[in-house]
C-alpha cells in the first residue's frame, strides 16, 4: 500500500473556539463513535518528477496530486493547517447530501442567516424562498454564505449537528489537521492542510450533485419579485481549455485566495490545491501554470505488449504572472 503523508493527531470537536455552538457540537460529537475509513493515500514523498520540476507557483501552499493513484507531482508547505475560507462549503455540501433530505424542500432565509462574523453582504434577501437544491448550488457555485447558513440551519438536529457531522466526516476521511466551526467558512478557525483538502476534494468528487453544482457556470433564481443571476466564482469553469469535475474557491483576509479542483489535464486526473494566494488573479494564474506544464510535459509512450504508460518529463521554469 502507498505510504501516507505523516500528519499529527486529529483535532477533536473540543478544539472548536468558544462560541454558543461549542457545547452543542461537543454533545453531538460525543454520541457517535467514529471508525475512520482508510484515507486516500498520498505518496510519502514527491515523485522524482517533483524533485526535478522547476515550476514555480506563487500560492503560499500548494499540492498537486494524481487523483487516480495519489502520486504527488508538486508540493509546497503542505503539512500545516491553514484557514480555508469557503472551501469549507464542500464539506457542508457532503454532510447535507449524506443526510438525504429532499433537495426539493423549500427553505426560507431568516435573520439567523445574516453574517455576523465578517458582515459580508448577500443578494439573498431575508424571506427568500428557494429549494434545498438551489441553496446547495448557490453555496457551491457562487459561494453564497447565506445559502450555506440555510443549509446547516435546516440540517437534522440544527446547525450544531451539522458542524459536528462536518468534523466527524473530516476524521473519517483522515483529514487530521481539519476542524470546522461553521458551514460557510467565514470563521478563520475553519482550518485544514493541503493534504486534508486533497482528501476532501477526492471525497467530494464522488457526489454527482457536487460535481454538477460546483462546475455550473451560472444560476438564476427568484429572490422576492425579481430574478437574480449568479455566476461561478471560478472563472476557469467557463474556459474551454479546462475539463473540471469539482471545484471550489475561497477568500477571507486570513486565508488569502484559495482554489481547489479535480480536473483532467491531458487525460490525467489531477487534484489541485492552491492556498493563500495574494491578489485576485494569482490562484487562477497558478492553476493555468500547472495545466500548461502538464500539457507540455505529458507524453504517452507505448510500453511492451501494447500497454500505455505515462511519462512526465521535468517541468520548465515558469515565472510568469
Amino acid at each position: 500500500m502507498t505510504a501516507a503523508l505523516a500528519v499529527p493527531a486529529p483535532v477533536l470537536a473540543a478544539d472548536v473556539p468558544d462560541s454558543s455552538l461549542q457545547g452543542a457540537v461537543e454533545r453531538a460529537m460525543a454520541t457517535v463513535v467514529v471508525t475512520p475509513a482508510e484515507p486516500f493515500a498520498l505518496a510519502a514523498t514527491p515523485s522524482e518528477l517533483a524533485h526535478r520540476a522547476g515550476m514555480q507557483l506563487k500560492s503560499r501552499a500548494a499540492l498537486i496530486v494524481r487523483a487516480d493513484n495519489g502520486e504527488v507531482l508538486y508540493r509546497k508547505n503542505v503539512d500545516k493547517g491553514l484557514p480555508i475560507a469557503s472551501i469549507t462549503k464542500l464539506m457542508t455540501a457532503m454532510v447535507v447530501l449524506d443526510a438525504q433530505q429532499s433537495l426539493d424542500d423549500v427553505l426560507v432565509v431568516t435573520t439567523d442567516d445574516i453574517d455576523r462574523v465578517k458582515r459580508t453582504p448577500s443578494r439573498l434577501a431575508i424571506g427568500t424562498r428557494l429549494t434545498r437544491g438551489e441553496y446547495l448550488q448557490l453555496a457551491l457555485m457562487a459561494s453564497e454564505n447565506r445559502a450555506a447558513s440555510v443549509l446547516t440551519r435546516n440540517y437534522p438536529g440544527g446547525r450544531a449537528a451539522a458542524i459536528a457531522a462536518m468534523n466527524r466526516k473530516a476524521r473519517e476521511l483522515g483529514m487530521t489537521h481539519a476542524r470546522f466551526v461553521d458551514g460557510s467558512g467565514l470563521s478563520p478557525a475553519n482550518r485544514a492542510s493541503p493534504v486534508d483538502l486533497v482528501r476532501m476534494v477526492k471525497a467530494a468528487e464522488g457526489y454527482a450533485d457536487i460535481r454538477r453544482y460546483s462546475t455550473a457556470t451560472r444560476q438564476t433564481v427568484r429572490v422576492g419579485r425579481r430574478f437574480q443571476s449568479f455566476v461561478n466564482t471560478n472563472p476557469l469553469v467557463r474556459s474551454s481549455a479546462w475539463d473540471i469535475n469539482v471545484t471550489k474557491t475561497g477568500f477571507i483576509n486570513e486565508a488569502g485566495r484559495c482554489l481547489v479542483m479535480q480536473a483532467r489535464i491531458a487525460d490525467l486526473p489531477v487534484i489541485l490545491v492552491l492556498m493563500d494566494s495574494v491578489g485576485t488573479k494569482t490562484r487562477v494564474g497558478d492553476a493555468n501554470r500547472v495545466r500548461k506544464w502538464l500539457e507540455s510535459a505529458l507524453t504517452v509512450q507505448t510500453a511492451p505488449r501494447g500497454r500505455a504508460t505515462t511519462a512526465l518529463p521535468p517541468a520548465a521554469n515558469d515565472h510568469g504572472a
